[in-house]
């Protein structure tokens, strides 16, 4: 029989003092502040007095049962929020990754000349505050901005970028001829899910949400593109060039070498970038405020909207605990998609 290590108790009660502090600061910071607002959720508070006094009505579930069973301007504006951020995060995430990959592989090329130029002009947009490049990306996609100056001088007229309500794919659709934007079909406007009908679930990201979407592509990739950067220094250089030696062509190098070894930071990235699309809120902010036509409106600005210009905290805690709820389902889902399979 095997007795306890003499010294273990004390060991243990040392590691938990040492402890203590960080879980007393987490409790109080984090946790608390958790609880509160799931308590919060469950209330009609309108902001006024401490939502923990008696007179607070207690509702239950009915805030979030509103935004998914109840026919009404909640659910509908909620659905839409989350059909515009699906068709932002689709965008987003995979040019971000793409676009920061690519800019890793090109600095970290050897033949490369001022390559510290080059990852510092890359980085920069990261570092510098998103409101301020918003104000500036209202200025350059205005009517008479610099995006519609240059379309001018190859005779297109730019569209009014944060005035325009229309879908992308509905644009696209149109200018194919396939469908007319103006008159869908019948089978699609007739019903939807969730108060929505097929033809708005379809439509694509609007061109004021575009904009929005190459702002951010813009500003983020230079993060990823570090830690990518980061990544391809770890990757030892004899792996590749005994590949080639073996008779390896460059993309089969990257394939077969590089791209498996960069999987970790694959998945890092990956996950940062859905957790950060999906909580989208200062750009929509300043740059848009969730119009036109709702065609920005995200479940972040949908909520923050909701409690403190609506003044029903409730409806607007309940939003932020849904959307938790779908960053921690899709996280676990796309680690499900990329784990290690053993052969």
């Amino acid at each position: 029989m095997t007795g306890r290590r003499p010294g273990a108790a004390k060991e243990n009660l040392a590691g938990w003092l040492f402890v203590a502090p960080v879980v007393v600061i987490l409790g109080l910071f984090m946790l608390a502040p958790i609880l509160m607002a799931m308590w919060v959720s469950l209330t009609d508070w309108n902001g006024q007095g401490s939502p923990f006094r008696a007179g607070v009505p207690f509702v239950g579930l009915d805030n979030y049962t509103r935004l998914f069973a109840e026919e009404g301007l909640a659910r509908q504006d909620f659905m839409t929020s989350v059909r515009n951020n699906v068709y932002y995060v689709a965008i987003v995430v995979p040019a971000q990754t793409g676009l920061a990959l690519g800019l890793a592989l090109i600095v970290n090329g050897r033949l490369l000349r001022g390559r510290t130029f080059f990852r510092a002009a890359f980085y920069f947009p990261s570092v510098t505050s998103s409101v301020a490049i918003s104000v500036v990306f209202l200025f350059v996609f205005a009517n008479s901005g610099a995006v519609n100056g240059l379309l001018r001088l190859f005779g297109v007229e730019g569209p009014q970028w944060f005035a325009d309500s229309r879908g992308i794919l509905h644009l696209v659709l149109g200018a194919l001829g396939v469908v007319d934007p103006d008159a869908p079909p019948a089978a699609l406007t007739g019903g939807g899910p969730f108060g929505l009908s097929w033809w708005e679930w379809l439509s694509g990201p609007s061109v004021a949400m575009t904009t929005i979407i190459v702002l951010v592509v813009w500003t983020t990739s230079g993060t990823f593109m570090l830690m990518f950067l980061a990544a391809l220094q770890n990757i030892p250089v004899t792996l590749e060039e005994a590949a080639l030696l073996d008779g390896a062509g460059r993309r089969q190098v990257f394939t077969h070498v590089t791209l498996p070894l960069l999987k970790p930071t694959m998945f890092l990235v990956l996950t940062l970038g859905m957790i950060a699309t999906w909580q989208v809120f200062d750009q929509v902010y300043v740059m848009s405020q969730g119009n036109p036509a709702k065609t920005t409106l995200t479940p972040a600005f949908l909520s923050y909207q909701t409690a403190f210009n609506g003044f029903e905290y409730g409806s607007g805690t309940a939003i932020s605990f849904v959307l938790f709820a779908i960053i921690v389902v899709l996280t676990l889902v796309q680690r499900w998609v990329l784990r290690e399979r053993r052969a």
